[in-house]
Order: structure tokens, then sequence, then C-alpha cells
């Protein structure tokens, strides 16, 4: 548009404004010239080769374009228009034939509904989004990759207003072609770029997204994720603003984790965590909590972090007496406690020397500076020291700094020399345990499991019964019957289907209806334990049908599983999903009547290997009754992995 008011003005001004020095070609059938550049009624106008369309048109006329750019040979075509995919079934469907189209012309598309990219290295801002009508800072070494294109323009103000810069800004919208996976690949062969932001919604190519993590591994590059979701009514908001299918956040964190993707929890930690990952590399699993020094000129400052530090799991390093008298040898007197307090003996040279000391020493796993009023009145007295120190570069350790006061000019000096500098506690500590999580990807050299789909069709008669995967429950009787085709181990058992109620099983017995309607037999009375002889049995039999047909008058009942009683020492849930978005996930957790109560579980996406089994029974709270917790028997471990 000739109107600079409008939105559809805006990525030609913003382009100009900000020094792309390249050819701009408007296209407007009514005006022959656009704010200096002409302008073209239509592409077939156009002389030369056009290497990127942005399309601003209504949805309808949005087909039309994409054959206009095939027949010019574009190569990328970004869509800004909505009504696609996120405004129902009829946006679906169209999005599916734009998105085929394009493919059939040999066209890449970004988008639609999305709002445009900012290259910040190549200075073009290729976008509507109204934050550049602002300053565009020099670029910097983090990218960007939104699934909303709002927060593009929100991190990109919020970082320049505090020094930081970016190599490049992506908005994916609905991702009908180009992916956030296979834009995060391209960013990892980026010699611009060293860690990769992720703002996500959902995950419409988890396998794309894995690979891309990988390869960041191998490259020394890092991927951060911050994704929407973690309550109910958080993924629900996610499906409305996307029209994409948000998966169970448990899921998510475990693929995060499997393929090494650090994940935060705050905007803020998104924004400012890039610092502690440059260059850095992920950490072996660790058995005991990690540990974080912390020297301080503020004591409330410090505590407000090492608090929220405390409720992420992660623990205060006390110094060692060694230490102490290190310190004390330079002339620093320290008491050994959680934080190291410089309040009123902090020098320049005392607070780089006590840094110094604890990035050399090997109780901490990271080291936390804090500053108090001095970091916006005397920079030099506590600021200054975090960059000499971080600037000496000799420690493969994570330093971070918190500055307690409003100090715009020592964050954006920490931002330039490239420190991790946090405005919030809680910012602080999220990144810091995020950084400290980061772990080793999970090796996936296994053979990959076969799905649900493909051992049901190998069982017909049980395919028959249970219904297409995801239509309807097997009942027990059924599923015993496949854990018996996979190999899995189940208790001695007989099926019953008619008086006189039979069996060979050694007393006393459990007995339970067959009902693929009734799974939680327990709400509806249709299980028994230890029942001791026949009689009993007889009696149990006669109750449960009572029982179930006040709960479910309607439920198809296909006789009694009986199966031998057995003890242990506490029972666990084991359970596998093939998730729509992630693929196989098994949970552990504690089981029993209450585990949906508790949820206490542990997530790992498939393949399981024997030592993340055992991993993810020291991560269930409530299996502690089996790990030998204050002399309670210590169960069969190393049957529970294999299982």
């Amino acid at each position: 548009s000739g109107e600079p008011g409008k939105n559809t003005a805006r990525p030609q001004l913003f382009l100009r404004r900000h020094g792309w020095t390249g050819t701009i070609r408007p296209v407007n059938r009514g005006r022959a010239e656009i704010f200096g550049e002409p302008a073209f009624p239509d592409l077939e106008s156009i002389p030369g080769d056009i290497d990127h369309a942005f399309v601003m048109l209504p949805a309808a006329q949005v087909g039309e374009a994409i054959e206009a750019c095939g027949r010019r040979r574009v190569p990328v075509v970004t869509v800004y228009s909505d009504g696609f995919a996120e405004s129902g079934p009829a946006g679906t469907a169209a999005q599916g034939a734009l998105a085929a189209r394009a493919r059939a012309l040999g066209i890449r598309l970004l988008g639609p509904n999305c709002i445009g990219l900012i290259d910040v290295v190549g200075r073009m801002p290729l976008t509507v989004n109204a934050t550049l009508a602002g300053d565009l800072l020099p670029a910097g070494r983090t990218a960007v990759i939104s699934q909303s294109g709002s927060m593009l323009g929100t991190l990109l103000s919020r970082g320049q207003a505090r020094g930081i810069g970016f190599s490049r800004l992506v908005s994916v919208g609905n991702e009908a072609d180009l992916s956030v996976g296979e834009i995060t690949r391209l960013l990892v062969d980026d010699p611009h770029t060293e860690v990769v932001l992720l703002f996500l919604e959902t995950l419409r190519d988890a396998p794309a997204l894995a690979d891309a993590a990988r390869a960041a591994i191998a490259a020394g590059k890092a991927i951060v994720a911050y994704k929407l979701g973690r309550s109910a009514l958080g993924a629900a908001l996610a499906v409305s603003h996307t029209g994409a299918l948000a998966g169970e956040d448990a899921a998510f964190d475990a693929f995060f984790r499997a393929h090494g993707i650090v994940r935060v929890d705050l905007i803020e930690a998104l924004l400012e965590i890039a610092p502690l990952l440059a260059g850095a590399r992920p950490a072996p699993a660790r058995r005991r909590p990690a540990r974080v020094a912390v020297v301080s000129t503020t004591g409330g400052g410090a505590a407000m972090v090492v608090d929220r530090l405390g409720g992420l799991g992660l623990a205060a390093a006390v110094p060692p007496p060694a230490f102490i008298a290190a310190m004390a040898a330079q002339g620093i007197a320290l008491k050994a406690a959680p934080v190291l307090d410089l309040t009123l003996a902090a020098t320049p040279a005392r607070y780089a020397a006590v840094l110094r000391g604890l990035l050399e020493g090997d109780f901490c796993d990271a080291v936390l500076a804090v500053a108090g009023s001095s970091a916006q009145f005397q920079p030099a007295l506590a600021v200054e020291p975090i960059v000499r120190v971080a600037a000496e570069r000799a420690w493969d350790k994570p330093l971070a700094a918190f500055l307690a006061p409003q100090a715009d000019a020592s964050l954006a000096l920490l931002a330039t020399h490239r420190v991790a500098a946090f405005r919030t506690p809680e910012a602080c500590a999220d990144a810091l345990a995020a950084r400290l999580r980061w772990q080793v990807p999970q090796r996936l050299d296994a053979p990959s499991p076969r799905r649900t789909a493909d051992w049901l069709s190998a069982l017909p008669e049980v395919a028959a019964v249970g219904g297409p995967p995801g239509r309807r429950l097997l009942d027990e009787a059924r599923a015993l019957a496949f854990f018996d085709t996979l190999g899995v181990p189940t208790v001695e058992r007989a099926l019953l289907e008619a008086a006189p109620w039979t069996h060979s099983l050694r007393w006393p017995v459990a007995a339970k209806l067959v009902s693929a309607d009734l799974p939680h037999k327990t709400e509806a009375g249709a299980v028994v334990l230890d029942l001791a002889d026949a009689d009993a049995l007889a009696a149990a039999i006669d109750s449960m049908r009572q029982s179930a047909g006040r709960y479910q008058p309607r439920a198809r009942i296909d006789g009694v599983l009986v199966q031998a009683m057995v003890r242990g020492l506490a029972e666990a849930l084991l359970g596998f999903r093939d998730d729509p978005l992630l693929g196989p996930i098994v949970v552990l957790g504690a089981g029993g009547r209450l585990a949906e109560v508790y949820r206490d579980v542990a997530t790992r996406v498939a393949p399981v290997g024997t030592d993340i089994a055992h991993e993810m029974i020291r991560e269930v709270k409530g299996l502690a009754t089996i790990r030998g917790w204050r002399g309670l028997p210590r169960g069969d471990l190393a049957a529970l992995a294999d299982a």
C-alpha cells in the first residue's frame, strides 16, 4: 500500500528505514510509484529475477499469487494473510491445497498467517511487525523462531532495550511448509548464530526438530524452548490460537530432554539465557543436585535467587575450609555460608578475587554474581569486576549475574560483553536451573519400537475386538493376551466364562469382571481380592455383577478373569502411548488407586534403555518405598528397569 498508516505499507518502509540495500518491487494495480519506488501491476511486469515474495492479500486471492510466483520461479514466498488452518476445517483444507500447489511449483512457503522475518545480519526486516518502527540494533549471535508473530516483536523490543542483539528472527505462522524444525536446522548451519530461541505453542514436525537439536549439539550450539501449555488452560489457548493440537506437557519435557533442548518456564529467561549457553556443552546426567556458588553485595537480593534455586531442586554450594583460608590469605574474610556476602567489605579487587576463586573451585557447578545498588550508581564496584573475570574465559563453568536494582546501563554493559545478566530473581533462577539441567541427548541407537498399529495388525483377533488403536479400550483378558504376544510376563491367570467357576490356580485368587466398558474396576465394584476358596469366588462374582450393573447398566461382560494373588513391596504403574505429536512415550509412576491423584510420574521418549529406566525409577518419589528409603526393604529395581 502507498498509505503509510496501513499494515501493508510497513514492509517496504521498514526495509528502507533499516538499511536494506537490495531491490524492492512493490506490486499494486492502482499505483505507478510507492514511497519513491516504481510499482508494478503484477509479477509478470517486474524485470529480472525475484528472490522472495511477501504476500499480503485476502485469503481468497493467495492461491492466484502463488500461481504467479510459480510462473516467475520465485523460490521463497512468505504469506502474511490469515484465514487458513487457524480459522477452522475449511481453512485447514484451503491451507493444505495451497501447500500442495506450492510444492508442485517448486516454492518454499513460510506461513500462512505469518508476520514475516527479520534478518538483522542482512538488514532485511521483511515484516509488518510494528516494533520495526523503532531502531534496529547491530546484529548479535542469537536467533529466534516464533509460532506467535507478535512475540517476535516482544522479544526484539525487550532485547534491544537491554542491548541484546539478534542474528535472525523468523515467524513461522501455520507452518504449511517450512517448519520450526527445518528452520532451526538452517540456523544451526548459520555462522552468525550460536543460540536458537524457540517460542512454541505446539510442535508440528517433531522429527525435524529432533534432528536439528542433535545437529546443534554436534556443532557446539544450543537450542532453548519456551512452550505454552504447562496448564490445561494454556494448552487450550494454544489450540485456539494456532489451530493445532497441543500435546501433554510432560511428553514435551521428555522430548526436549531426550534431544538436548533447554527448556525455560519464563519468557524473561528465554530472552536472557543465551550467554549462559553460547559455546557451552551439555553435561552428563548427575545423580546429585547441581550446586550454585553465590557471591553478593546484597544479602536480600542474593537470598531471593537462592530461595528460587532451592525450589527448582538446585543446592547452594557452601565453600570448604580450604577456600575460606585461601581468601583469608588475600585479606578477604568470609564465612562458610550459602551466600558469600561482601556487602560491607566489597572492593572491585575483592569481588573479582572471590569470583575468580569460585570459578576455579571444584565444589560448585555454576557461579552466580549478585550486585545491589552499586550496579546502578557504582558499576565499578561489582559489575565491572564481573566483566573482567568473565573475559578471562578460563573456566568451563556457567557464570550468571543478577542485578537487584533497575540498572539499565549495567545490564547493557554485561550484554555487550556476553555475560548472562538477569533483571529478576525468578528469571535468573529459571535460566540457571535450565542450564544445569541441560544434558547430553538420550541415546536413540536402539531399534525403533514397532508402532502399536503394527502390533495390532499382526493380531487379527485382538484388532477385531478392540477396533482401531485409540478408538476403544481392550478388555483386560485381551490386553494380557497382547502382552503374551510381546513376550511381557504376566501373573498366572484363567478366563472363566460361565458357572461352575472352576480353575486350576492356587488359592487365594483375585477375580475381575472382563469388560472393555469398565476400565476402572474399583469404581464399578468389579474386582475382589484374596478369595480363599470356590464358595468365596462364586459369591464375589454375584456381588460384582450386581455392582457393575448399577454402575454401568449397559456394560458388556465377557466373563471373569481369575488371577493368582501376589505380594510385593509396592505397586508401580508403567505406561506407553504413541503421542500424536511426539511419537512413542514411556511413563513410569507410583501405582495404586491414587496414582491419578498424585500424578507422580517420570516420562521419557522411546526407546528407553536400562540406564534411563533406572533414572526414571530414581525420579518417581513414590517409588522410594522400593529404593530402600530409611531402612525399608529394597525391591528388585533391576527387574522393574528390565520391564
